[in-house]
C-alpha cells in the first residue's frame, strides 16, 4: 500500500490533469453545479480568508490525549451553547468565555457557581443535550410546554440523576384511583390534548374487570391521545391496571385497537392474550413494488425493491423503546443487537445534524434553506451508488463512489466539509439518498468510521435492502479504523461506544447473519486511493 502522502499527491496530481470537458462529462451537470454552487463557494471563500502565502515549517510535538480532550471540549461548548449559555466558538479551549458559560449553566441549576465542570456536573449538560439532539417526541413535548425552553431538559436530566421528581398527584380525578390518574397525566404530558380532555375521549379509558376478583380494573388507550410518542407504525402503547388488595398494578402492553378481550389478567399481572398476538403477526399481501436496477458498467445490476421510510419517524419510535427499557443498551445488558443498533443509528444521526448545522452556523453567509437546495443535488447523483449498497460489496462500493469522487474535481479537503454539510441537511430533511450518498463519499475521502452509517442501514434495512452480510464489512472497517487511531465520527466523549458496537456486530454476524459474501479480487481493478483532507498544497 502507498504511503498516504503519496496517494494525496497522486489524486491531486490526477484531479489537475482532468481537462474540464472530462470532468464535465464524467461527473453530469448536478456535480458541476454543485462544485460551482453556493455551499462549496462558502467553503472555499472561508478557506481563501485563511490562506496565506508565507509557508512555515514547524516541528509539532502530539500529546496523545489532546485530541480526545479538546473533542471533549467541543463538545461541551457545543451543549452550552445549545442551552442558551454563550460559550462562543466551539474551538476546544475552554477559556474565560467558557467558564463563564458554565457559571450561568450552575446558578440556573442551583449549584455551586465556580465556572468549572464537575463531572457529574458534565453529565447532567451532555445527557440533556444528546436527549435534545435525538428530537424525541418526549422532548419536543418537554420543551414545547416550558416557559424556559430548552432548558428545561437540563432540569429534566438533573432530577433523572438525582432521583428527583415532579410534585405528585396526592388526589385522583373524579371517579379514578389515585394510580390511574396519574397515568393519564403521564400521556398528556407527551400529548397536545390536556389531561381533561383525555378523559372526555371516547374510548380512552375501558373498565372491566379483567383478573376476576370483582373490582374495576382499566384500560387507558393511548392511541386516542394522536401522539405519535406512544406508538409503532402497527400498535400502540395501551396501559393496562389490575387491581390488587393494596391499590392497583400498571402492566404496560402494545395493542391495536385494545378491548377488555385484548387481555388475559391473573392477580396483578396481565399479557396481550394469545389470539391477538396470533392476529398481528400475520402476513398481509401489498402490492409489488417496482423492481430498481443499478448501473454497474456494462453488465446490469438488479437490486431488490427498496420501501421508503421515514428515518425521523424510525427514530422517534426507537427513542420511545429506549425511554420503555430505562435508557440506552449498555455492553453488559445486551440480548438484542438490532435494539443496540438501531439506537446506535438514531445517535449518530443527531451527531451528523449538529456537526453539519454548527459548519453552516460558522460559514456566516449561508441560510439553511439555502444549504438545503444545494445539497438536494447529491441525492440523484449518488442514487446509482446508494443503489448498489445492497448487491455489491463495500470495496466494490467504495470503488465506484472514488471514481465519482475524482471526476468532481474538487479538492479532498473541501469536498469533505461539503459532504459533511450535505449529510446533516439529507438527515434533517428525511432524505436518504443524499444522507447515504455523502457518508460513502467521507467513506472513499479516507473517513473511515462513517462506514458505521452504512452498516446501520444495510443491517436495518432502512433506505436499503436489508443485507446484514454486508453491513458486517462497513461496521468492522468502521470499528478497525477507531482501533487504529481514527477521530471518532460520533459520540466522541463515549470511548465505551465502540466495545458497545463492536459487540452488537459479533453477536449480528455469529447468531443472525449468513456468512460474509467475500469479494473477488481482480487484476483490472484498481485499488481505492486514500485522500488526505487535512493538509492543502498551495504550491503552484
Amino acid at each position: 500500500m502507498l504511503p498516504k502522502n503519496l496517494i494525496t499527491l497522486a489524486v491531486a496530481a490526477a484531479v489537475a490533469t482532468v481537462p474540464v470537458s472530462r470532468v464535465a462529462a464524467d461527473a453530469g451537470d448536478v456535480v458541476g453545479g454543485i462544485v460551482g454552487g453556493i455551499v462549496a463557494g462558502a467553503i472555499i471563500s472561508n478557506s481563501n480568508k485563511r490562506t496565506t502565502t508565507r509557508t512555515t515549517t514547524r516541528r509539532v510535538v502530539v500529546n496523545p490525549g489532546y485530541s480526545a480532550t479538546r473533542a471533549a471540549n467541543r463538545e461541551t461548548q457545543s451543549a452550552l451553547n445549545y442551552f442558551g449559555f454563550n460559550a462562543g466558538s466551539p474551538d476546544g479551549v475552554l477559556g474565560r468565555r467558557s467558564r463563564t458559560a458554565v457559571s450561568s449553566m450552575q446558578a440556573y441549576l442551583n449549584m455551586p457557581i465556580t465556572g468549572q465542570l464537575t463531572q457529574f456536573e458534565r453529565d447532567i449538560l451532555i445527557g440533556a443535550y444528546n436527549r435534545g439532539l435525538s428530537g424525541s417526541y418526549d422532548s419536543i413535548q418537554l420543551v414545547s410546554k416550558d416557559p424556559d425552553g430548552t432548558k428545561a431538559l437540563l432540569i429534566a436530566q438533573r432530577d433523572a440523576l438525582t432521583g428527583g421528581t415532579s410534585p405528585r398527584r396526592t388526589v385522583g380525578y373524579a371517579g379514578l384511583p389515585l394510580e390511574v390518574s396519574e397515568a393519564v397525566d403521564e400521556i398528556a404530558d407527551s400529548s397536545d390534548p390536556s389531561a381533561e380532555q383525555l378523559l372526555q375521549r371516547s374510548g380512552f379509558i375501558q373498565l372491566a374487570d379483567l383478573n376476576g376478583d370483582g373490582k374495576t380494573d382499566y384500560i387507558l388507550d393511548t392511541s386516542v391521545s394522536g401522539s405519535t410518542f406512544w406508538c409503532s407504525s402497527v400498535q400502540c402503547k395501551t396501559i393496562v391496571f389490575a387491581s390488587t388488595a393494596s391499590g392497583y398494578a400498571r402492566n404496560d402492553l402494545l395493542a391495536f385497537d385494545p378491548t377488555p378481550a385484548s387481555f388475559e389478567c391473573r392477580g396483578s399481572q396481565c399479557v396481550v392474550a394469545d389470539s391477538v398476538v396470533m392476529a398481528s403477526t400475520e402476513p398481509t399481501v401489498a402490492e409489488e413494488p417496482e423492481t430498481t436496477m443499478a448501473s454497474t458498467g456494462s453488465l446490469p445490476l438488479f437490486a431488490a425493491p427498496v420501501t421508503t421510510v421515514s428515518l425521523a419517524s424510525h427514530c422517534s419510535k426507537v427513542s420511545l423503546l429506549t425511554n420503555a427499557n430505562g435508557g440506552f443498551t449498555e455492553a453488559a445488558s445486551i440480548t438484542d443487537p438490532n435494539m443496540v443498533m438501531n439506537e446506535q443509528l438514531c445517535l449518530a444521526r443527531a451527531f451528523a445534524i449538529d456537526t453539519g448545522e454548527q459548519m453552516v452556523a460558522s460559514m456566516g453567509n449561508m441560510t439553511p434553506a439555502q444549504v438545503d437546495a444545494q445539497c438536494a443535488a447529491y441525492g440523484p447523483a449518488l442514487k446509482s451508488y446508494v443503489g448498489s449498497l445492497s448487491v455489491k460489496p463495500r470495496e466494490d462500493v467504495i470503488g465506484d463512489v472514488g471514481g465519482f469522487v475524482l471526476s468532481s474535481g474538487m479538492d479532498p479537503a473541501q469536498l469533505t466539509a461539503t459532504a459533511k454539510i450535505c449529510l446533516s441537511s439529507g438527515y434533517r430533511q428525511d432524505d436518504l439518498d443524499v444522507a447515504l450518498g455523502t457518508a460513502l463519499m467521507l467513506v472513499a475521502l479516507g473517513e473511515a468510521p462513517y462506514g458505521e452509517l452504512m452498516g446501520h442501514h444495510l443491517s436495518q434495512g432502512l433506505g436499503t435492502q436489508k443485507r446484514v452480510d454486508l453491513a458486517l464489512s462497513w461496521y468492522q472497517s468502521a470499528l478497525d479504523a477507531l482501533a487504529d487511531g481514527a477521530e471518532p465520527a460520533f459520540a466522541p466523549s463515549q470511548p465505551e461506544r465502540q466495545d458497545l458496537v463492536q459487540m452488537a456486530t459479533d453477536m449480528l454476524g455469529g447468531a443472525d447473519a449468513p456468512l460474509l459474501i467475500k469479494p473477488v479480487e481482480t487484476s483490472s481493478k484498481a485499488k481505492l486511493p486514500v485522500f488526505g483532507t487535512s493538509t492543502k498544497n498551495d504550491k503552484k
